[in-house]
């Protein structure tokens, strides 16, 4: 049995989260797909990895891209006919799997290895939205209030 949460009271008493709520939304209507098996291993406070285990393709069957704040990672295998198969236990189908990233994670790299494919990634935030230390002085050094020059008193 299947149910999905109703995100509509949240939008009425919330600005801006559209997009969080979008993300939750559509986790909930993911179909449970298992292939191909992956890691996710996060490396250091800004850092990630994704670890896809695609036995059996070459860099040429696999197409990682990444748009906006989506990764997507194809894989798609050409037929071989060579021989008759008595037993096929190696997937060698087409697949698409999708990462939704948060602001600021880019790919900095990708490499197939040992049929594991390993996709860096890395959290980038802009100097501009860093915290920054404000340094807390005495009011000798405040500049003086504005006054409005008719208030201001001649002498």
């Amino acid at each position: 049995m299947r149910t999905e949460f109703d995100f509509a009271p949240f939008y009425r008493s919330s600005i801006g989260f559209d997009r969080v709520f979008n993300l939750l939304d559509n986790a909930q209507r993911l179909q449970a797909e298992t292939w191909p098996p992956y890691d996710i291993v996060k490396t250091n406070e800004d850092a990630y990895r994704i670890i896809m285990a695609v036995a059996g393709y070459g860099e040429g069957d696999l197409d990682v891209t990444q748009e906006r704040n989506v990764l997507m990672v194809r894989g798609e295998k050409t037929e071989e006919t060579e021989g008759e198969y008595l037993h096929r236990g190696l997937a060698g189908r087409s697949f698409e799997r999708r990462f939704e990233l948060a602001e600021h994670v880019k790919v900095e790299s990708a490499s197939l290895k040992n049929g594991l494919l390993n996709i860096c990634l890395k959290r980038e935030v802009p100097e501009a939205m860093k915290p920054r230390k404000i340094a807390i002085g005495d009011d000798s050094q405040a500049p003086a209030p504005l006054q409005i020059a008719a208030e201001q008193q001649v002498a």
